[in-house]
């Protein structure tokens, strides 16, 4: 096949999407060839900002419902690449919107949330981000963990501290996940993980998204697909072929003001970090160029089977343990 046939062929999901909801956004996603991502609906709101995050998505998913359709199971993944559609799975990147309820975890399930990031970058009340002191995983923080377990959600630890990371893979009865990380191994950063975490959660059968924001990468601004085709390699010689993914973070049609909120501690209190120049690697700077991902992954000498595995494949195996199926 050639990487232009192979692409068009497999499985592809990006574990972690960030971007502007519009169908213009949908429209790139078909043009990129995504089968499904896990896109943003929470990062600071509360339940009912939540909710109505959600409500809001549900309709213009409902509008464009020639390009997408909503994703609850990895039968619907499979369908969205029979209809030639991209799959919409909802996830947090924040536990916040749980607030103090456990019984909200099963609520959001029902409205189609799949992956839940257990802290964004700070304390909450499950436990600490990786941009504080980590006090590690609460005891009200261990039981939703095992609530998300029981009803099929699966724990994000992308922005989370250390510790916390560590006692939630401990804790947690179903795999857990990196949705977009890099390796602190090419790049010294808060938000890296280090050769010993990503073994760690490999070792205890959890899975790694590989991101591509820039801040994070070796080369910085000035990356290139191939930057971060080096990255996947380097985490995959680590966590092995099978426990490895996409999540590149795309942050597509956002502006600055999106990027403030999201560095200030809930969204308005101290700044946590500055990105600075916010562009994404030359080669795959919107969704619709993720074809040539998976030609620079060949490029890279990694072999088909290898290539459609962490293009998607791996996401599904994983995805289909935790949500139960």
């Amino acid at each position: 096949m050639t990487p232009s046939e192979l692409h068009q062929d497999a499985i592809v999901i990006d574990g972690l999407v960030i971007a502007k909801w519009n169908r213009e956004l949908f429209e790139d996603m078909r043009k990129g060839g995504l089968t499904a991502a896990n896109c943003t609906v929470s990062v600071w709101e509360g339940f009912q900002a939540t909710v109505d995050n959600i409500v809001k998505t549900d309709a213009l998913m409902a509008e464009s419902s020639d390009l997408v359709r909503p994703v609850r199971t990895t039968a619907d993944i499979t369908r969205a690449k029979e209809e030639g559609k991209t799959g919409i799975i909802y996830g947090f990147q924040n536990a916040h919107a749980f607030e103090d309820q456990i019984g909200y975890v099963e609520i959001f399930k029902k409205l189609g949330v799949g992956i839940v990031q257990m802290c964004y970058n700070t304390q909450n009340l499950v436990g600490t981000g990786c941009y504080e002191r980590d006090g590690g995983l609460s005891g009200f923080g261990r039981e939703i963990v095992a609530e998300m377990n029981r009803v099929g959600i699966m724990c994000d630890l992308s922005h989370v501290g250390e510790n916390t990371s560590r006692e939630v893979i401990e804790a947690s009865e179903k795999p857990v996940c990196y949705s977009h990380c890099l390796p602190s191994g090419l790049k010294e950063h808060p938000r890296n993980k280090s050769d010993e975490e990503l073994k760690f959660i490999a070792d205890n059968g959890g899975f790694v998204g590989v991101t591509m924001f820039t801040p994070f990468l070796r080369a910085g601004v000035d990356a290139t697909v191939d930057d971060y085709v080096e990255a996947i390699e380097y985490v995959m010689n680590i966590v092995g072929e099978d426990a490895i993914g996409i999540g590149t973070d795309f942050t597509q049609g956002h502006d600055k003001q999106f990027f403030e909120w999201l560095t200030h501690d809930k969204g308005y209190a101290r700044r946590l970090t500055n990105f600075g120049k916010i562009i994404n690697p030359e080669g795959i700077r919107t969704i619709g160029e993720f074809p040539n991902l998976t030609e620079a992954l060949l490029k890279r000498g990694l072999s088909e089977r290898q290539v459609r595995k962490i293009m998607g494949e791996n996401w599904v195996n994983v995805l289909k343990d935790v949500w139960g199926e």
